[in-house]
């Protein structure tokens, strides 16, 4: 126990592995690899100066694109400000009206969308006679729900025929 030492006494310098079936390059191949004046930090450095060349490119495009950008929002900015000093008005006055046409905008387009869709129409009296009849047992027996069996029952009746009827309404 322990008089034996854990490591051993030296270590390889390199490990060479020898395949079982021998490995064969052209003589093109071997001849285009050794004249080649390029070597791997070449091709590194290569590779990433087209990618700094690429990364400068879409830099100086969305450079371009912002500037006209801003420029853009400068002339609107610059005629909106031309418009109110010849209406007399602040530019908080513009902002103002500018919210209150976007916002009577917005309750025309939604004042369509609800003219567009359906209206409901009015429940059948029998439905609604058997339904407050279920609310007032549940009422009355507030700790006893299972003693309005009979009016709900009743509702269920009434209900599948209503169902019936908007069945017979679409086949026909």
């Amino acid at each position: 126990m322990g008089s034996g030492s854990s490591k051993p006494a030296s270590t390889p310098t390199s490990q060479v592995w020898t395949a079982e079936t021998p490995v064969r390059f052209s003589q093109g191949l071997v001849d285009s690899l050794q004249s080649s004046p390029e070597t791997d930090s070449t091709r590194t450095k290569t590779l990433e100066l087209h990618i700094q060349a690429r990364v400068a490119e879409e830099l100086k495009r969305l450079q371009d694109r912002a500037s006209r950008d801003f420029e853009e929002l400068q002339a609107k900015i610059s005629a909106a400000e031309d418009l109110t000093k010849k209406e007399g008005k602040s530019a908080g006055d513009t902002l103002r009206d500018l919210g209150r046409e976007a916002v009577q905008n917005d309750v025309k387009e939604l004042r369509k969308k609800l003219e567009q869709r359906k209206k409901l129409t009015a429940v059948d009296e029998g439905v609604e006679k058997a339904k407050s009849e279920v609310v007032k047992c549940l009422r009355e027996n507030d700790r006893r729900p299972l003693d309005c069996w009979k009016e709900v029952e009743n509702f269920k009746n009434e209900v599948r025929r209503l169902e019936g009827v908007w069945v017979e309404k679409i086949v026909r």
